[in-house]
């Protein structure tokens, strides 16, 4: 049996908030041992130098297929990118400008919040870019975007087309299309139209997104819209076929005019396997688009959008139950929240050992929710966020009504409350370059301290220590991900060597944390290079 041992390390096992170890042992790709670095007497034992080791980190709310789209959009997200001038430059530097007619120049991450013009780029703005290409650029929470005349004129969208259900145009005085593109129904219209990349070129892709991912030490993703990309169990699979990937847990979109082919036992078992169907219940809370009980500040009526009916939400239940799937609902706003519990909380489980129903972002959470969550006979799990108000503190900021802002984001009550709890990225729909840095993410859970420094709920701050929980084992209980999320025996020997100690350097250093090394099944599949000399 090929075997190895690695010591002379301080290795946080994932088993609990204070368990560490010097040493531990992989043999045929599982950890077997685990001990004191003063039981190893191996000559070829791997020692790290006293390095800090963490079980490979796992992102449970991630879109890597979205992120093959992305790969080459102009990056417009802060903190590169801050006002509307800025963003036409940008996009001005894409690679296709000058291609011809047909030549989408696509951007990534615009935030309006943080704009002195303090609102969206519209068709207007955009045509400085072109006038003769198609421009999009989507917002920093991939749920809106706006585009130029050019694209609006390519999805044939007039004064006379009517918003998509659970989405809106926005328009001008004169009611025509103005090329602000609000909620997934309405994107759609514009960025279907974006020719797809060729089966091959998506597996490159996901290859490239693969080592990004390495990069950051993550070993397991859960992709909440699979199907952002054609095919997309054939892509992972074939990616994975030729290169290090990460264990992927597939979610698949859902439409109910034409819902997904029921899976088959191969669809669900593998690496790269499918694990549920995905449903949007609302849009974003950045965006006032998110469906709460409250209205938002400064208005009396605007309780912001819900993009599900009840009809549909229990279909694509029954549909999860029926293959044995998990449901994962976006639900950001209260009401949202509200909405999926009534519809929900009565019902039987149907898996055992992870939940039925995961609840994704979850923004507004009073103790009243929680507690229904906990209690009900239905099985929840939460995929939640801190770099949420850690990047996008402006629009929450705006948008948060101030008797409410203890119930954004609580992760210590959901810590204690909810064992099937993961901290995530939502990478790229994130308005932060960085999001996929899961110690980013970690600093913000602990500092509560969003980018520019103001409180975003210090009474909901946690440990160094529970935040990595929710980064590995306390996120593996959220979906079925493999053996992942310990340093431990009979878990795969999967693990990521750090550049500090994140356990004891200052606080505000958390989000400086890189990645030395990380391993899969014990093998090396990514390691920092050196950097060049001068």
């Amino acid at each position: 049996m090929a075997s190895q041992v690695f010591t002379d390390a301080k290795v946080f096992t994932g088993r609990g908030e204070d368990d560490f170890v010097t040493a531990f042992r992989v043999t045929d790709g599982v950890v077997d041992w685990l001990g004191d670095a003063s039981e190893v007497d191996t000559a070829d034992a791997h020692r790290l130098g006293g390095r800090t080791v963490v079980p490979g980190l796992l992102d449970m709310h991630v879109h890597p297929a979205l992120m093959t789209t992305t790969i080459d959009a102009v990056d417009c997200l802060p903190p590169a990118v801050t006002s509307l001038p800025q963003l036409i430059e940008a996009l001005r530097t894409h690679a296709a400008v000058g291609a011809g007619p047909d030549a989408w120049i696509v951007g990534n991450g615009y935030d309006e919040t943080k704009y002195p013009e303090g609102r969206a780029p519209t068709a207007r703005d955009l045509d400085e870019v072109s006038t003769t290409q198609p421009v999009i650029v989507w917002r920093c929470d991939r749920h809106s975007a706006a585009c130029n005349s050019r694209a609006l004129e390519i999805a044939g969208l007039t004064a006379d087309t009517p918003d998509p259900a659970g989405g809106r145009f926005e328009r001008d005085a004169d009611g025509r299309p103005d090329g602000v593109l609000t909620e997934i129904s309405a994107t759609q219209a514009v960025a279907s139209h974006i020719p797809d990349a060729a089966p091959e070129e998506r597996v490159a892709q996901l290859r490239q997104v693969g080592e990004r991912l390495l990069s950051r030490g993550i070993v397991g993703v859960c992709d909440l819209l699979a199907t952002r990309i054609p095919e997309p169990l054939d892509a992972y699979r074939a990616a994975e076929d030729g290169a290090p990937m990460p264990r992927a847990s597939l979610f698949y979109g859902w439409d109910p005019a034409d819902p997904p082919a029921d899976l088959t036992d191969d669809d669900r078992t593998g690496r790269s396997r499918a694990a549920g169907l995905k449903v949007i219940m609302d849009g974003a809370y950045s965006n006032r688009t998110a469906w709460v009980c409250h209205p938002y500040p400064g208005s009396d009526d605007d309780h912001g959008l819900r993009t599900l009916s009840d009809e549909d939400a229990l279909s694509a239940g029954a549909w999860a139950r029926r293959n044995g799937v998990q449901l994962a609902v976006h639900a950001m706003g209260d009401r949202a929240i509200r909405q999926v519990i009534e519809l929900f909380a009565d019902q039987e489980p149907w898996l055992h050992g992870t939940p039925s129903i995961r609840i994704e972002h979850a923004t507004l959470l009073s103790a009243e929710t929680i507690e229904r969550l906990r209690t009900a006979r239905m099985a929840f799990g939460i995929a939640t966020h801190t770099v949420f108000l850690y990047a996008e503190y402006d629009g929450y900021e705006r948008n948060l009504r101030p008797e409410l802002r203890d119930q954004a984001y609580p992760i210590r009550s959901l810590y204690e409350e909810l064992p099937a709890l993961a901290l995530s990225s939502d990478c790229p729909a994130t308005a932060w370059g960085e999001a996929d840095n899961v110690f980013v993410s970690v600093e913000a859970a602990v500092r509560r301290r969003a980018y520019n420094g103001a409180d975003i709920g210090q009474g909901a701050a946690v440990s160094v220590a529970q935040a990595m929980l929710l980064y590995t084992d306390r996120a593996a209980a959220l979906t079925d991900v493999g053996r992942l999320g310990r340093i431990d025996v009979g878990c795969e020997g999967s693990f990521a060597v750090l550049d500090q100690d994140v356990f004891t350097v200052p606080s505000e250093r958390i989000g400086e944390t890189g990645v030395l090394e990380t391993w899969i099944a014990g093998e090396r599949v990514w390691t920092r290079r050196a950097p060049a000399s001068p």
